[in-house]
């Protein structure tokens, strides 16, 4: 199957040249898995996580399919954020004028009148739900012609609460259309909604083990108020290149930038209360190189697809494995080495084990620094984790400065002047 060519899957010579030009000539495993399918008219759920080549997986069938006669807007492509919006339609721009098709995106933060135009001409447009709905409710377009609609990263916009509007959309276009589903997970409400949105569909799992040879995975064990600390030392390595930090929360984000900017490490954040012009920006710079350090959430970081990303650092744990595994998946890439480091605070050890051993990263996670420490003060909790991840570790911190909770920071690292020390205890995030 791994010889299997984009010809042998049924892909059209004017689709095959243009990917040719692009120095595409063999599929990735998960558009081997479904392009047949789709194709085929029928309805797939997809599981495979971002970087796995999944946008063609679904652009290539779906630009075969459309005609260039057809009544328009002819498909629908939902995505969480602007950035992946942009990702798409730069992704599938050639292939789509291979086929005389015309895309356009829409999300906010651009001027909507222009927007509008572009899309109602477009035979694929490519959405986000909020801004979708602005311009449906404008009268700019509508979806009663729709006949292919793909779900991209599903499990995304359910966790950013897109659910009702991804429904009222839905609900607008008609019965007999093509659904084509993509998510990280196929589980829970991902997979409730993937069951209410398609008929009878093909159901295949993309699902690569993280890859131990490419990339290094480094856990450091330590306290709260040893972060920021600790992440500075990591960003004045001079073995690093582009750095990708992720933070839980918008406002965490830029409150890090600022604690950075304060000990002369300069990095830019990346979310969504930035305007579109600011995120643009922060991207140009971080694949430029003229700013090497990018700090953001999870959501914002769907779409950032920049190559020669060297580290990933976890300031705040991931939540789960696959936001782990989506993470630490952003460097060691092609072939490329790599190192995801996670910062794991003390009632963050249990669940961050469960994450690494079930990964297979277990021998790495104990060899991290301050791990002894960090586990007798876990097994003396009872081995119990509580929630610290929606506290952001925070969690059980009776007693903090009262000289009873071991190291302020378990590195391995030699301890800082005083001065730094206490400089770093105040502004600690």
């Amino acid at each position: 199957m791994s010889s299997e060519s984009f010809a042998d899957l049924g892909v059209p010579r004017p689709i095959l040249g243009a990917l040719a030009e692009r120095g595409i000539n063999e599929p990735f495993a998960v558009q081997r898995l479904c392009i047949a399918d789709v194709l085929a008219g029928e309805d797939v759920l997809v599981q495979s996580p971002t970087g796995s080549g999944k946008t063609l997986a679904f652009g290539i069938p779906m630009v075969e399919r459309i005609e260039a006669e057809a009544r328009r807007p002819a498909a629908l492509v939902l995505a969480p954020t602007r950035e992946l919006a942009e990702q798409i339609v730069d992704e599938l721009r050639s292939i789509a004028h291979s086929r005389a098709l015309k895309i356009a995106a829409v999300f906010g933060g651009v001027g909507i009148h222009g927007q509008a135009k572009q899309a109602a001409n477009a035979h694929i447009v490519v959405a986000t739900p909020g801004r979708l709905e602005d311009q449906m409710e404008r009268g700019a377009f509508d979806l009663k012609r729709i006949s292919i609609l793909v779900l991209d990263e599903a499990d995304r916009m359910l966790d950013i609460g897109f659910k009702p509007a991804i429904d009222r959309i839905v609900a607008k276009m008609p019965r007999d259309r093509q659904t084509l589903f993509f998510s990280a997970t196929l589980e829970g409400a991902s997979g409730k909604l993937a069951a209410a949105y398609t008929r009878n569909p093909k159901r295949h799992v993309h699902e690569p083990k993280v890859e131990k040879a490419a990339t290094e995975h480094r856990f450091f064990h330590l306290r709260h108020d040893a972060k920021v600390d600790a992440l500075v030392a990591e960003l004045r390595d001079t073995e690093r290149g582009r750095t990708l930090v992720f933070v839980r929360t918008k406002r965490g984000a830029d409150r890090l930038v600022k604690k950075l900017g304060n000990q002369k490490v300069r990095a830019v954040a990346m979310h969504g209360n930035k305007s579109q012009s600011q995120r643009r920006r922060a991207l140009a710079d971080f694949e430029r190189g003229k700013n090497d350090t990018l700090v953001a959430t999870d959501v914002a970081s769907r779409g950032i697809d920049v190559e020669d990303i060297t580290h990933v650092i976890n300031f705040d744990a991931p939540e789960d494995r696959d936001t782990y595994v989506h993470r630490t998946g952003r460097t060691g890439r092609a072939g490329a080495s790599g190192v995801a480091a996670s910062f794991v605070l003390p009632d963050q050890h249990g669940d961050m084990r469960k994450i690494a051993t079930d990964l297979g990263l277990h021998r790495e996670f104990d060899a991290g620094p301050g791990f002894e420490h960090a586990a007798r003060q876990h097994s003396r909790n009872g081995g119990s984790s509580g929630k610290s991840f929606n506290r952001n570790g925070r969690g059980n911190r009776k007693g903090h400065g009262s000289g009873n909770e071991g190291p302020r920071t378990y590195s391995a690292r030699p301890p800082r002047n005083r001065r730094r020390r206490s400089r770093s205890r105040a502004g600690a995030t």
